[in-house]
């Protein structure tokens, strides 16, 4: 076996912590395994100035760290698994998903200041058309706008006064140990989350065996299923930047329930459904949850969300 592994990470505290919670871990399964980090910049973290839904690159965060992990310059590629589009570059596979940390949404605003408590001369950021849809479905007063920017950078924006709140994953201000800064969490009846939100992916070489044996140990089965049934479901929809989609996976035993919808931009019309089923099944329940939302109205969502960006 290997007695150096290279990791691949983008350079933001997130991933940072992200890479180096992978690298602890390992080493305290393997002692005598050397593990060093390889920043790498990709395009999104060069291309700063336009909206994540005006790019519609699913590779976005994730090409040139993936190019390096098949060129052999790093062994394996740390991504948050909701940034990593759901098919994968020839040559490379997942070898390991952790644990997952909470995968809801949080708002983070001035003051302390509560969703509801929004007005009409209030601004809430986000990048996501997702939040977009679901937050002009709570609250129809509220104006939201673009923001782009790592987690601190962000909240650093909001405090200089470009809006008055935020919403954010709420895993990525845990890890950052920035919790003083959620005002409030949003359950999923509020804001149905991204595919995979919250669990952190572990991408290797095709090829690479003695790499998976060592990943084995970070691998967590009921995480695996879940998201497996979530990226079914995003895979079926072709979902991406520009599509505000979203579903969440929940286990209980061998019986998982998946939940998913697709909106307008504007959150005007949303189809939003949940089906039922045995955890061996998990793609096959995001491909027929996916069909049903699709013959329920959504496929007509889609066609508008097209024309729009068109």
């Amino acid at each position: 076996m290997a007695t150096k592994l290279v990791i691949g990470t983008r350079g933001s505290k997130l991933a940072l912590f992200q890479a180096n919670l992978v690298k602890s871990k390992l080493e305290k399964a393997y002692p005598t395994l050397e593990v060093v980090i390889n920043i790498i910049k990709t395009k999104g973290d060069k291309i700063l100035d336009i909206a994540l839904s005006k790019i519609g690159d699913k590779g976005f965060f994730t090409k040139e760290i993936q190019d390096a992990l098949y060129k052999k310059h790093v062994d394996i590629a740390v991504h948050s698994l909701k940034d990593l589009p759901t098919e994968l570059p020839k040559g490379t596979r997942i070898g390991a998903i952790m644990e997952r940390a909470s995968h809801r949404d949080v708002l983070v605003s001035i003051d302390g200041k509560k969703l509801a408590d929004f007005t009409s001369e209030d601004k809430i950021a986000t990048s996501s058309l997702r939040r977009k849809s679901q937050l002009l479905q709570i609250n129809k007063q509220v104006k939201v706008i673009e923001i782009r920017g790592n987690v601190d950078t962000r909240i650093r924006k909001m405090h200089d006064g470009h809006c008055q709140g935020l919403i954010m994953a709420a895993a990525g201000i845990e890890r950052l140990g920035l919790q003083e800064h959620i005002s409030e969490y949003l359950n999923e009846t509020q804001m149905l989350t991204a595919p995979g939100q919250g669990a952190i992916a572990i991408e290797i070489r095709e090829e690479d065996n003695s790499t998976l044996e060592f990943l084995s140990v970070l691998n967590h089965k009921e995480s695996v299923i879940c998201v497996t049934a979530e990226r079914s479901f995003l895979n079926r929809l072709e979902g991406g930047c520009q599509i505000p989609f979203a579903a969440h996976a929940t286990l209980d035993g061998d019986h998982l329930v998946l939940e998913g919808l697709v909106a307008t931009l504007d959150g005007r019309k949303m189809q939003r459904e949940t089906i039922k089923g045995n955890s061996k099944d998990a793609i096959q329940l995001g491909i027929d949850l996916a069909n049903s939302i699709k013959n329920n109205g959504g496929y007509e969502i889609l066609e508008e969300i097209k024309k729009e960006l068109n």
